[in-house]
């Protein structure tokens, strides 16, 4: 048998080689046969050394060889692990992973089970913030800065809703996606659209927070609606920019008659990601976190606060650090994890299972934000649990509370109570 491959880029420590994948052809003269560890055996290049073989079954087998700079003419001295990322798409089979199939796929019992939490999180989330976006409209005149953060909190959540039944239909196909490389790519850019929109959104809910119960006199030329708005459509061009190369690299692979989307589950990765993960995720966290504390310390050593405010705060500060806890923190998490590890290279095939299967697993996690969000306003947004109650219950919609903001003579109870 001969190999013929295409170099891929690979930085070593003290070395300049190259990783060249290709179909094995007919024999060739010159050609050495290398042992491999389970048992077969493949084509060797001389000075070369076998990395692994990958037999797709229908096509023919791929081999891939790590080649050394001096046998690829033209071949720089250096380059970055980034390139294994960029390459062409027909071989994005991750150096990291095994055969899809043996390692990273989930079982038809996991499927199923991950396309029957999808639907029940789209049934429950696109109701709640379906609802929730028309009781924030119908309000807008009345509008505060928090009602105005959580109309575009509804927004992003209801958006990232939208692109649930794609992951519900992967799923029911058995890990197929029969949508094409651009909805792929659509997919994953919006759902981590959204996902991160959600994130600051909830920061500047927690910053508006702060602002009112903290510095309720001094934020008043700060906290208008109209900044509000601009904060928010800000948030949104910054994420936006930020998740643009989701739309432009390739997406999709093929193996055996089955196109799996990696942009759903974030299946590549690059060292570029841990810092990605760092700007985009602990900023907001430690921001919020910080926020809270403040105001509980406030809450304790100013004033007495009247107990019915008090509890809303605390009401408040209890249910986003939830949110953050159950559908985000996870998911960095063993993101970082899936990144070092993916990078790494050396995992074993249980290791690399479990780690896809913790990938899925924390990203159905982020998209039960969307059910839970409707939930924190019922808890926390006064105006939003009496006009659901008013709705619910067959009653005439009460007339919209009057608004305090920009009024100079605003008080610190005003500002605490206008959710």
């Amino acid at each position: 048998m001969g190999f013929r491959g295409q170099p891929l880029p690979l930085s070593l420590p003290g070395r300049q080689d190259n990783i060249m994948c290709g179909p094995l052809h007919p024999p060739e003269p010159h050609t050495d046969r290398l042992p491999l560890s389970h048992g077969g055996s493949a084509t060797g290049i001389r000075g070369c050394s076998l990395l692994w073989t990958l037999d797709l079954g229908d096509t023919s087998p791929v081999m891939c060889v790590l080649v050394p700079s001096r046998l690829i003419p033209g071949s720089a001295s250096s380059h970055s692990m980034n390139g294994l990322e960029a390459a062409s798409p027909s071989l994005t089979v991750n150096a990291s992973l095994a055969a899809p199939g043996e390692c990273g796929h989930e079982t038809p019992l996991e499927n199923m089970l991950f396309a029957c939490f999808y639907l029940l999180d789209f049934i429950l989330a696109f109701v709640g913030n379906a609802l929730a976006l028309w009781l924030f409209i119908r309000d807008h005149k009345s509008g505060t800065p928090a009602n105005v953060f959580l109309m575009h909190l509804a927004v992003a959540d209801l958006s990232c809703v939208l692109v649930l039944p794609t992951r519900l239909v992967y799923h029911f196909s058995g890990n197929h996606w029969p949508f094409g490389e651009i909805p792929c790519r659509l997919t994953g850019f919006l759902f981590y659209l959204n996902m991160y929109a959600s994130i600051y959104f909830l920061t500047c809910i927690s910053a508006d927070r702060f602002l009112a119960i903290v510095h309720p006199v001094k934020s008043l030329k700060l906290r208008r609606p109209l900044y509000a708005h601009l904060a928010c459509a800000f948030l949104w061009v910054v994420v936006a920019v930020a998740m643009a190369p989701l739309l432009v690299s390739p997406q999709t692979v093929q193996t055996n008659g089955t196109v799996v989307c990696l942009q759903l589950y974030r299946e590549k990765a690059s060292h570029h990601a841990l810092v990605s993960l760092a700007v985009a995720f602990t900023f907001p966290f430690v921001t919020t976190v910080t926020c809270y504390l403040l105001i509980i310390r406030s809450l304790r050593q100013g004033p007495r606060v009247e107990k019915r405010l008090k509890n809303k705060a605390v009401r408040m500060i209890a249910m986003v650090l939830a949110i953050f806890l159950v559908c985000f923190v996870p998911y960095h998490v063993h993101r970082s994890v899936y990144v070092l590890h993916y990078r790494d290279g050396r995992a074993t095939c249980t290791a690399q299972r479990i780690l896809a299967l913790g990938n899925r697993i924390t990203s159905c996690l982020t998209s039960l934000n969307g059910a839970l969000d409707p939930v924190m306003y019922f808890f926390v947004a006064e105006k939003f649990r009496h006009a659901l109650c008013n709705l619910l219950c067959g009653k005439r919609p009460m007339g919209p509370p009057p608004s305090f903001e920009g009024k100079t003579n605003e008080s610190s109870l005003s500002a605490r109570s206008e959710l």
